[in-house]
């Protein structure tokens, strides 16, 4: 059953933005990517397609017209994970949406860790907060590692869904910077956080993650020169 036409907004260094690319390649819809610079937004980007003034950002339906004339008559819908979610409903046989009731719920719940341990705790590290010790980003890690079951892939099972698509995008640009020395914390922290992720305790959650990594809608979405260039001039590198 064909779709309406579907328009996106994103920007290459988000990772919110991200999320829905990778779930659009999952399912492997058809649709128009338009890339926002998010420091000099288009004047109509904001009153036509999303008032927050952020991407992603779709226009779903109405009329096939140019990203940047976007009709009145599609139905305009913003926010990642409810992108995401919108595209596995789209598309159901792809399974991003988990059709099991308890495995739905649990892929909610671990991206709930994700936004709620994970994501705020890459940022503190970033940025150098004082509170971003390598120590606090480990602790993410533990959230995440201990939500993974025994024997399976991904977050919820073998399948890969809206749990994984949540965490890929922030996992890959942490990695970049750890490993390139992208940011304003301490070099030292993140020598320490290297050196702890290799002990055998976090095998289960390295081998996750290198699975995240591995998928070619991750790897079709990811402009690695992008994120460091970008990254390194807002954050500066490791001291």
């Amino acid at each position: 059953m064909p779709h309406e036409q579907i328009t996106l907004y994103t920007a290459k260094v988000c990772p919110y933005a991200q999320r829905t690319e990778i779930a659009l390649a999952e399912v492997g819809a058809p649709f128009k990517r338009y890339e926002i610079d998010l420091g000099n937004k288009p004047e109509w980007y904001a009153p036509k397609v999303n008032p927050a003034s952020k991407v992603p950002a779709i226009a779903y339906g109405g009329p096939d017209v140019s990203p940047e004339n976007p009709s009145p008559e599609s139905t305009k819908l913003a926010e990642s994970l409810i992108l995401v979610e919108f595209i596995g409903d789209l598309y159901p046989s792809s399974g991003i949406v988990p059709v099991d009731p308890v495995q739905r719920a649990q892929a909610r719940f671990f991206i709930e860790v994700v936004s709620t341990k994970f994501g705020p705790n890459f940022m503190k590290f970033a940025s150098g907060n004082p509170e971003g010790t390598h120590a606090v980003l480990l602790a993410g890690v533990d959230a995440i590692q201990d939500l993974l079951p025994d024997g399976v892939k991904y977050a919820v099972n073998d399948q890969y869904t809206i749990a994984d698509i949540a965490l890929t995008p922030f996992w890959a640009r942490l990695n970049v910077m750890v490993q390139k020395g992208i940011g304003a914390y301490k070099d030292e922290e993140r020598k320490s956080f290297l050196k702890a992720l290799e002990d055998p305790k976090y095998a289960k959650f390295n081998g996750y993650v290198q699975r995240l990594l591995a998928r070619q809608s991750f790897k079709s979405t990811f402009h690695e020169d992008v994120v460091a260039e970008i990254f390194t001039k807002r954050f500066g590198l490791a001291k």
